[in-house]
């Protein structure tokens, strides 16, 4: 007996009263009905998220085999029907992405839904982008919008602040080691949904253009993707599923398309005007809609986002009695018009419409105009600051650190502007008691924090000092004051600094954390961490969730025993990488000099890890400079640290391997060849894969042409990059006796994992480099697929083998993934590189894509024949089909003929005849059109034919002339529609 089942079975027997018993994961593999029957409960344990965890976290599970190796999980029954019951509770759930989202994390999420496309028979090794999803069943359909639209909104929810848990001390090592490593699975899947981000957009926008009803997958439907009732189409039928209509599923869309488009705009100015469109819509929809069943959205947020993106736009009138306060603000901070803002503020003082936040982060506002050098402003944030300070003080809040901070040393002309906030700040008629005590209290701070008699005296002679403070209240002030003069030589007296503030209740904690994340200036993040220590001692390194580290480096900073020192460096190290991320170079370097000037005084150890980081950020620095279109070469300073990194070897050094890739990349970039392949210590070459991969790289490219010999090492970098993309294999044997072959994806043999590979190569921009890889992806893409008839084409061919030794290892799907990302980013790099345009218009011919393919090959020729106005290549077209059959060096009238009997294509061939100069063509469309009956389309043809430059008798000149012209319009034409 089990543990488990002995439990239940104590439980059972225990005279005790009890809670009902959890049902376990497994009783759902033995009976198929307990699923339906448990989720039908008023209140399921577990509940349908922590189902869904529970299965995937059992079918992921790795296995072990006889030799005691781990294995990654089976590929079984037990583990297909566990992702199968997991996705059944998520239809029992609607697939409502807001439940989901809240209930599971992005990894189990993730994982949730590419089960969802396996099931649903999305193509593998196709990406979303380049599917027509109106040719798609409806359920496989409503599979990649859905899998599109949990992309965008993660990146969108990825950018909101997070409460972190705080563990208990007993906790700390295992709580930041989970941490930790969930965040690294996050980060990871955040990484590609960001790459993919255009894509995603691109299908939803696709989605929108559907006007049809969409389906998704129930639990019957899922249920009948395992029974024999599959194989009859059912699940596959437009009525399958789960109907969602056109206008819920837009709206829904609309919504996550806007939020995406809205996080955008951050970077991307024109991005507020698509949100506004689509927030617009959403809310059109959201009217039109009788029920909304299907729809779930934020009706709160929404009305947000509306009304930011209308401030944003330009869109307010200030003559609008209906316009909110939020947008007068905005509108008015937009026209520059800074005194009608202060003037609302000190209305709003009155009326207290606005919440204090946004009163704040309109300051914070106008501080980061004059941080980023606006000159005129200071006086409007001096005044801002005053409104504020009296809004807070009616409130009873406690006062800002920035007003102390203006009371340090004021001019007369502030104390004037905060006596009129003052006066004006109370209601006329009459004000409650509440308001005027505390107004009161403010008055009287006032005066004790002014130094100056002078002004303590304008402040104690105003009117509505008079009025708030009793007489003999003002007597013993005023008493104060003179005392406190005569014992104080206010000339001598140095200007206090911030510290000199004592940590007293009018410094509050929470806007001091405020501050802390905000600053990007090294001393002033030391003197508030000095602050906050000296009010409480606790963690301040967690006051931001968003605050990281590199999980290599996180012990080694924990492990600083001094808390000031060690919430410091780790600030100062997350802040400096987070404005390396942002190409804010210059802060970066700041922060990071701080955080080295300070490590070194405890820590070699910490020392050698913050200048690595810094050879990182100049690395970065350079090859930022160099992707904007610098041509400046790397100082020999930064190329010699990069070798100096390489070569590095300190024991116990926490080293991030992305510096090494990052490193071995650059020195390609740049054309270091000689010392990867000649200089590099051969131990380097073995223990680093980065370096191993660059040394192959450098070879071979040095090495091109080349005689034969020079081959071997093209060889090599073949044969690792052919591990890199191989899987094990398993033999097993089948039910009927067979032995069969498993592959396990999820297990690389090579000396990277794929993933990684793909991300190194994605750093690389030297042309030379990406021509060697593409032509290697080639070649290993043709071998894989064995199609002796559509070849795709690229440099240098001839270098690689010509067979594979083993083809069954290699993983064919990501040979494909890999080509086409592969080509796809050196086009980002290079749009007019002939050859990789050729590539990837092969690529997209031999998977029959032809729009597509027609689309690169026109781009290629334009590329060589200055838009066609020369004449093309001979060698750039290959194989296509009726008018681009002439252009080949002898014409492929078998082609051609077979094209141009096709009845049921859509390519408006006939308005094509006039492009055509072969005779033999146009004879033989007169005949078939003749033969078909189709008198108006032979009489078009017969007319092409007719024309006298065509006529045979013709001199070859002439009618290499007109085939020439011919040939240019045509060329000309099509670009049109493909450009």
């Amino acid at each position: 007996m089990s543990a488990e089942a002995a439990d239940r079975v104590a439980a059972v027997g225990s005279s005790r009263p009890s809670t009902p018993l959890q049902t376990s994961w497994f009783e759902f593999l033995l009976d198929s009905s307990l699923l339906e029957k448990h989720l039908q409960k008023s209140n399921p344990d577990p509940v349908p998220a922590q189902l869904i965890i529970q299965f995937l976290e059992q079918a992921s599970k790795p296995s072990v085999n006889e030799q005691n190796q781990v294995q990654p999980p089976a590929d079984n029954r037990r583990n297909r029907t566990l992702k199968l019951l997991a996705l059944k509770v998520a239809a029992h759930m609607k697939w409502d992405l807001d439940v989901l989202e809240k209930g599971l994390t992005t990894p189990v999420l993730n994982m949730l839904l590419n089960e969802l496309l396996c099931v649903s028979k999305v193509p593998p090794g196709v990406k979303h982008v380049d599917l027509d999803l109106s040719t798609l069943p409806p359920t496989t359909a409503m599979a990649v919008i859905i899998y599109n639209r949990w992309a965008i909104r993660t990146i969108v929810l990825s950018s909101f602040p997070e409460k972190q848990t705080k563990p208990g001390p007993h906790q700390m090592n295992m709580y930041v080691f989970i941490v930790q490593q969930e965040k690294e699975m996050t980060e990871n899947i955040l990484t590609v949904l960001k790459e993919q981000a255009a894509d995603s957009i691109s299908v939803l926008e696709g989605a929108l253009r559907l006007k049809k009803d969409f389906y998704v997958h129930t639990m019957r439907t899922l249920d009948l993707l395992t029974a024999d009732a599959a194989a009859n189409g059912e699940t596959e039928s437009s009525t399958a599923g789960l109907c969602i209509s056109a206008d819920e599923l837009h709206c829904q869309v609309h919504y996550d398309l806007g939020g995406i488009f809205f996080q955008q705009s951050c970077t991307d100015q024109l991005a507020y005007k698509k949100a506004k469109d689509h927030f617009r819509q959403t809310n059109e929809l959201l009217k039109k809609l009788n029920t909304t069943v299907h729809v779930h959205l934020d009706e709160k947020r929404l009305s947000g986002y509306w009304n930011a993106c209308k401030a944003l736009t330009a869109d307010c009138d200030l003559s609008d009695s209906q316009m909110s306060p939020y947008n007068q603000i905005n509108s008015l901070i937009r026209i520059h018009n800074y005194q009608a803002v202060i003037e609302a503020f000190i209305k709003d003082n009155v009326t207290r419409s606005l919440p204090s936040h946004f009163r704040r982060s309109v300051l914070r506002e106008f501080l980061y105009k004059v941080q980023q050098g606006e000159t005129g402003l200071d006086e409007v944030c001096h005044k801002l600051c005053v409104c504020n300070a009296v809004r807070d003080a009616l409130e009873g809040e406690i006062l800002s650190v920035r007003f102390q901070q203006l009371l340090l040393k004021p001019s007369k002309r502030i104390v004037d502007f905060i006596l009129e906030v003052c006066m004006r700040s109370l209601e006329k008629d009459c004000p409650s008691e509440t308001s005027r005590r505390n107004m009161a209290n403010f008055m009287k701070n006032l005066c004790e924090s002014l130094e100056e008699l002078s002004l303590v005296f304008v402040v104690s002679s105003h009117k509505l000092f008079m009025e708030l403070l009793k007489e003999e209240e003002r007597k013993v002030l005023v008493e104060q004051m003179r005392k406190r003069s005569a014992t104080i030589n206010l000339s001598a007296k140095p200007l206090p600094s911030f510290y000199d503030i004592p940590a007293s209740a009018s410094v509050n904690i929470g806007q001091l954390e405020q501050q802390l994340i905000l600053s990007l200036e090294p001393r002033r993040i030391r003197q508030i961490l000095i602050e906050l220590h000296g009010m409480a001692e606790r963690p301040y390194w967690r006051v931001n969730s968003k605050w990281e580290v590199p999980p290599d480096y996180i012990n080694v900073i924990l492990c600083i025993k001094d808390n000031l020192t060690k919430d410091l460096v780790y600030i100062l190290m997350t802040k400096g990488l987070h404005c390396i991320s942002i190409k804010d170079f210059v802060h970066a370097r700041q922060l990071f000099s701080a955080c080295l000037e300070l490590v070194t005084e405890f820590s070699p150890k910490l020392r050698q890890v913050m200048l690595n980081e810094m050879l990182l950020l100049e690395v970065r620095a350079h090859e930022t400079m160099a992707a904007e279109g610098s041509k400046e070469r790397p100082p020999p300073d930064l190329v010699s640290r990069v070798r100096g990194y390489l070569e590095m070897r300190i024991h116990d050094l926490p080293l991030r391997q992305v510096v090494g890739e990052e490193c071995v990349a650059f020195m390609l970039n740049w054309r270091e060849n000689d010392y990867l392949t000649l200089q590099v210590p051969p131990p380097l070459v073995m223990n680093n894969p980065y370096i191993k991969l660059g040394q192959l790289l450098a070879s071979t490219c040095k090495e091109l042409p080349g005689p034969k010999e020079s081959r071997r090492t093209a060889k090599e970098l073949w044969d690792v990059v052919v591990q890199i993309c191989s899987v094990s294999i398993q033999h097993k044997r089948n039910s009927d006796g067979r032995v069969g072959l498993i592959k396990q994806r999820e297990s690389s043999m090579g000396i990277l994992h794929r993933s990684k590979f793909i991300t190194f190569i994605k750093k690389l921009r030297e042309p030379l480099v990406l021509t060697t890889l593409i032509s290697l992806f080639v070649r290993l893409h043709s071998i894989v697929r064995d199609d002796i008839v559509n070849e795709v084409t690229a440099e240098h061919l001839s270098i690689w083998p010509s067979s594979l030794p083993n083809i069954q290892a290699v993983d064919v799907e990501a040979v494909a993934v890999t080509v086409k990302e592969l080509v796809s980013y050196a086009l980002t790099l290079n749009p007019n590189n002939q050859s990789w345009l050729i590539t990837q218009a092969d690529i997209y011919f031999v998977t029959n894509q032809y729009s597509a393919a027609l689309n690169f090959y026109l781009q290629a020729g334009a590329v060589c024949s200055d838009f066609f106005t020369k004449a093309v290549a001979p060698d750039v077209y290959t194989d296509q089909v009726a008018v681009l059959c002439q252009f080949l060096r002898e014409v492929d009238y078998m082609t051609a003929f077979k094209a141009l009997q096709e009845q049921n294509s859509h390519d408006a061939m006939d308005s094509l005849y006039d492009y055509i100069w072969d005779v033999t063509i146009l004879e033989y469309l007169t005949h078939i059109h003749h033969k078909r009956g189709e008198m108006e389309k032979r009489q078009i043809a017969i007319k092409a034919i007719g024309q006298t430059e065509l006529n045979t008798s013709n001199p070859e000149e002439v009618l290499q002339l007109a085939a020439q012209k011919r040939k240019k319009r045509f060329l000309q034409a099509m670009a049109k529609l493909y450009f």
